[in-house]
């Protein structure tokens, strides 16, 4: 599954580009911060493996205030580094790749 367009950044990693997007509005779990914000990056040029990013922080958009970190670009760009030393291959249509930083790494 491709991701919308609008609202996605781009970003290049190692030459290579990637477009990354953030909910705008969290889910609803997201916005009682019952579970930490997502996500999704893909290859900009040949979207295939959508890489499905868990962060350790509550989604910034959070109903109840509590204080979250924004997703930079330097995180992403890690993310991705990875992701694929971890074997995804964002070219090759599949199901969604997750990595899970939950924990902090």
């Amino acid at each position: 599954m491709a991701l919308v367009r609008k609202g996605a950044r781009r970003i290049v990693v190692d030459g290579t580009p990637y477009r990354w997007r953030l909910r705008r509005r969290p889910t609803y779990l997201q916005g009682v911060a019952w579970s930490p914000c997502t996500y999704a990056v893909e290859h900009a040029d040949t979207p295939g493996t959508t890489l499905v990013v868990t962060t350790n922080h509550p989604h910034p958009s959070n109903w109840l205030g509590q204080e979250a970190q924004p997703v930079r670009p330097s995180d992403v760009a890690d993310a991705i580094k990875r992701a694929l030393h971890a074997g995804w291959h964002p070219t090759t249509p599949g199901r969604p790749f997750h990595v899970d930083r939950s924990h902090g790494t």
